[in-house]
């Protein structure tokens, strides 16, 4: 008889922002209307991918670029993104130090793989995406959040990461603009953390996905502000671009004095293993990036209205109360009765959804102590749409 018995690794995964949709398709197949506030993809409401992108992966398809592509990825992709980390971000790196991947879910993935032992300690934000926390669990190490301040708008607080630095410690995270609180952090933020990483020999990650969408103050990369010290940056397509099913990101080695090259070595055989990304969308990537980006300045605009919009309704409804998020497209307000009135914010969650149809994710999803008694909502909907849907909250706070 076939033993059905899984790994111990496998059975700690957890992605609550796509777990909660069992709930939700639940709902749904007794005929109740849902709507998803959960997942942060522009694409699934009103925006879209940019034509002169799209006729570029039409073109690679009918040009008859469909054969399997360089490990590290195309080398026109990879001058691509030196150029636009460049111009953007004020960060010179070269190609050979890019690493092209399937979304920034693959590259977390190998990055984890290349620099966790079992045992080993990574310093992530607390509430963090939670590939993070997953993925170091999966290769049998330890994520440990540093505290964020909720009342200097989700800010990291220094004291605690360098009070929770180890000597088993490998690494910290930073997430700017984060995932999910929206924080965005100022040049001293990032080079305090940049010199807690040098002055521990730590490895420093910088998850900058949302670097183009912020709304006062201007994003600050954090190879830019290291200047000479290493740092390992991640990036991608899905969000700027609006070609979030795509699954196109990359990493890169920011590393003017080499320290990394044992580490760059173990990930370009990763990527070999795992042959290559896909071909024609790469080709789209280089069309992202050296193309227009007048549709970029358009979503910010609009994503501005919707995040005023969705923060005056979260400051007038009693029991919530939410710091305004700087960056990326996700509020995350705290919810006052959790505790008392629900237990949980997962309760509460998923209460408001059997209530209204209104699917948000559980805080403690993204971090079981800094997160509880909060949940993240995504702001891309339409204005008609959050209308509705926090009407419905409203009342739900209410009753």
């Amino acid at each position: 008889m076939v033993s059905a018995t899984v790994t111990r690794r496998v059975s700690t995964i957890e992605y609550a922002i796509r777990d909660v949709v069992d709930l939700a398709k639940k709902l749904e197949s007794k005929g109740r209307q849902v709507t998803y506030l959960n997942i942060g993809d522009p694409v699934k409401f009103d925006f879209d991918t940019p034509d002169h992108i799209k006729q570029a992966l039409f073109r690679a398809v009918k040009s008859g670029e469909n054969w399997y592509g360089q490990s590290e990825g195309l080398l026109e992709l990879r001058e691509a993104i030196c150029r636009k980390e460049k111009r953007v971000n004020k960060i010179d790196i070269s190609p050979e130090n890019v690493i092209v991947t399937t979304g920034v879910s693959e590259a977390i993935f190998m990055i984890m793989a290349a620099i966790i032992e079992k045992g080993d300690e990574i310093l992530v934000p607390g509430p963090t995406y939670p590939p993070y926390t997953s993925y170091a669990k999966f290769f049998e190490g330890k994520p440990v959040s540093y505290r964020t301040i909720e009342e200097e708008g989700w800010v990291p607080d220094l004291d605690d990461i360098e009070s929770k630095i180890s000597d088993k410690t490998k690494g910290i995270l930073v997430i700017n603009p984060n995932n999910p609180c929206g924080a965005l952090y100022d040049k001293n933020v990032i080079a305090r953390i940049v010199s807690l990483a040098s002055e521990n020999e730590l490895i420093l990650l910088s998850d900058e996905i949302y670097d183009r969408i912020v709304y006062e103050e201007e994003f600050v990369s954090t190879a830019h502000v290291a200047k000479d010290l290493p740092v390992i940056g991640l990036n991608g397509f899905s969000k700027t671009y609006l070609a979030t099913g795509w699954r196109l990101g990359y990493f890169y080695f920011h590393d003017p004095e080499g320290k990394l090259e044992p580490l760059k070595d173990s990930v370009k055989r990763e990527s070999r293993i795992r042959l290559c990304t896909n071909t024609p969308i790469q080709r789209a990537g280089v069309a992202a990036l050296d193309g227009s980006q007048s549709h970029i300045k358009k979503m910010v605009d609009e994503l501005r209205k919707r995040r005023n919009y969705v923060c005056k309704r979260l400051k007038e409804i009693a029991g919530i109360s939410c710091t305004t998020p700087k960056g990326a497209f996700y509020v995350f307000p705290k919810i006052h009765d959790v505790g008392r009135r629900w237990k949980t914010d997962l309760e509460f969650a998923s209460n408001l959804l059997e209530e209204t149809g209104v699917l948000v994710v559980h805080g403690s999803g993204f971090c079981k102590k800094y997160g509880a008694g909060h949940v993240r909502i995504v702001f891309l909907p339409p204005i008609e749409v959050l209308e509705s849907a926090f009407d419905m909250l409203e009342r739900f706070m209410r009753s």
